[in-house]
């Protein structure tokens, strides 16, 4: 299906959320499908992202299928599947649910679109660290962006802009402490 190349690689899911308590951005399948929607415009595709409960043993397991499909009909699919926690501390059973809901869903689009997570929070990541005068460098230029956030959206944008910095705590702590004085929005 030619409009799936077109969309996979003109695709930019940006890791618009952050993390603050583990210093890191992310991406949720929600912000995946906002960043797809014009190419989905001008390809004239549609996507549909649908969740299968399956009991494997004695647990419960959720199967998204995340599908694209053009306008003469073709389709591509793509599945993940994620298990429900035995208990998630301050969730009810629903919310264990819909948490591996999302979870499957956002690698379901993930793959059908391939967006590459090696740099997620749930994807190992032992990438080196920069030399010692780069990231004094960088974070020195960092620090003043950071400085100058209003929000924590902002700060969030930014902070992926400064990925490569991600590996240093000092930089995690300097966002953390700036992104615990922002309001949300």
């Amino acid at each position: 299906m030619k409009e799936l190349v077109k969309i996979q690689t003109e695709l930019k899911a940006n890791k618009d959320l952050f993390n603050s308590f583990g210093g890191y951005g992310y991406r949720s399948a929600e912000s995946i499908l906002e960043a797809v929607k014009p190419l989905l415009k001008e390809t004239g595709c549609t996507i549909i992202v649908s969740d299968d409960i399956q009991m494997v043993g004695d647990r419960i397991y959720v199967k998204a299928t995340a599908t694209v499909k053009n306008a003469q009909g073709e389709t591509e699919s793509a599945v993940s599947f994620a298990r429900e926690a035995l208990s998630k501390k301050g969730m009810d059973d629903s919310q264990v649910t819909g948490a591996a809901s999302s979870y499957a869903r956002k690698y379901a689009l993930s793959g059908l679109l391939a967006i590459d997570d090696r740099r997620d929070s749930d994807v190992t990541n032992n990438g080196g660290q920069m030399p010692e005068a780069k990231f004094k460098s960088m974070f020195t230029t960092a620090r003043k962006k950071i400085d100058g956030c209003k929000t924590q959206q902002e700060l969030s944008k930014l902070n992926e802009e400064y990925k490569d910095l991600w590996n240093h705590q000092e930089y995690v702590n300097y966002v953390n402490a700036k992104w615990q004085t922002l309001p949300s929005k």
